[in-house]
């Protein structure tokens, strides 16, 4: 038969084993999700900056188109006074 105290230093080593192998699983597992957690972040923090860049080309481009549709309506409206008033000098010829 075994000794009592010697079986109880061996199951004492065993739980101490098991245990050790279950923190080093935990251990694992956590360092694993905090991986793919700062992982998912990053891809996240990209996509929103391609976002927010995308967002602000269109904008720039929205704005650049802005800027000459009204640069052509002015101009347009330069040349109807212009002719409008070389109208009025053509009808002032004819009196």
């Amino acid at each position: 038969m075994t000794n009592p105290v010697t079986h109880a230093f061996f199951i004492g080593r065993a739980t101490a084993e098991a245990l050790t192998e279950k923190l080093e699983d935990s251990l694992t597992d956590l360092l694993s999700a905090v991986a793919k957690f700062d992982a998912q972040q990053r891809q996240n923090l990209r996509e929103f900056v391609e976002l927010v860049m995308t967002k602000a080309r269109q904008n720039d481009a929205k704005t650049e188109t802005t800027e000459d549709i009204q640069e052509l309506i002015d101009n347009l409206r330069a040349e109807v006074a212009q002719l409008k008033a070389e109208l009025q000098k053509y009808r002032n010829q004819g009196n």
